[in-house]
């Protein structure tokens, strides 16, 4: 019997249709799409196989209210739309779909993706809070979190290139700011900018962060900022090299992005010989189960 799967190039279509938007942030969805496909999926464990993309949690209250969280409502909102739309579709596929959609069209590399994902149907997997990065932190930090999904150093920063896009929200995060002078376009302008520019603390009302005005700017632009954890990556001397790597060489960090990023939005998927993911894969076998909407969740002050 064939996995009930429908039409996932229409659905793209109708993800690229919607991501411009003059209305949110820099004039695109784009970033904080690509934000949600990453939080959904970066909350892996390898030390007992839970958390990761499979079963779309954030839609129950103990995920998606996680602080890190905070904001990605917007995100699910933007996107309900099209799963109303194609309602066979699960959420945790729709969310990665949508990642990769949305970096592609945004200039940024072509990234494997395979369908198949679940949706829980209650709490029974979802994941504890506090497995997401806390930006204000260092580099021991970063590897604290990141080792414990299966990542090393050199994939550490890969994925830290996400921060081409998109910018934090003092209402969310609490910090504020763009990395890059154009956050809707993926690049490596973030790698080329963190060492060459003159980072110094921000002198503000808010947490702990980076400032700098990139060349052409003035002082009645809105700086660019670093968290510290950007800046951990080149004060680290196994992390630095490969930041220097990547700001020579986009075609270099695009490559090593796109593998990452097929990495982390496959974590906690295990699948059946026709490819549909089990919730756990100690369960029996998996069924392509797509959930009903569920009520966005609270938010909360957000780590990133």
């Amino acid at each position: 019997m064939a996995p009930p799967f429908g039409d996932f190039e229409a659905v793209k279509q109708d993800i690229l249709a919607i991501l411009k938007n003059k209305d949110y942030d820099d004039g695109s969805i784009g970033p904080v799409i690509v934000r949600l496909a990453w939080h959904a999926s970066g909350t892996y464990s390898k030390e007992d196989d839970t958390g990761g993309s499979n079963g779309a949690g954030m839609r129950y209250e103990e995920e998606g209210g996680d602080p890190a969280n905070a904001g990605l409502q917007h995100a699910r909102a933007f996107l309900e739309p099209i799963k109303k739309k194609h309602d066979w579709i699960t959420y945790a596929d729709l969310w990665t779909l949508a990642g990769v959609t949305a970096i592609k069209a945004m200039d940024g590399p072509e990234i494997p993706w395979k369908p198949g994902r679940t949706d829980f149907s209650n709490t029974k997997y979802v994941p504890p809070r506090g497995r997401l990065p806390d930006a204000a932190q260092g580099s021991d930090h970063l590897r604290h979190i990141f080792y414990r999904m299966g990542f090393n150093d050199q994939e550490i920063v890969a994925l830290s290139g996400g921060h081409n896009l998109g910018r934090c929200h003092k209402d969310r995060s609490g910090f504020d700011g763009p990395w890059v002078v154009n956050p809707t376009r993926f690049s490596n302008a973030f790698f080329k900018l963190l060492l060459s520019l003159k980072w110094e603390p921000r002198k503000w009302d808010g947490p702990f962060q980076y400032s700098a005005y990139a060349p052409g700017m003035d002082e009645d632009d809105e700086p660019l900022m670093m968290l510290p954890t950007d800046y951990a990556l080149i004060q680290d001397e196994k992390f630095r090299p490969w930041v220097e790597k990547y700001a020579a060489d986009k075609d270099l960090f695009f490559a090593d992005f796109s593998k990452v990023f097929a990495k982390l939005i496959e974590l906690g998927v295990y699948r059946d010989e026709d490819g549909i993911a089990r919730c756990d894969k100690r369960d029996e076998k998996g069924s392509y189960r797509s959930a009903p909407k569920k009520s966005d969740t609270a938010t909360g002050p957000s780590r990133i």
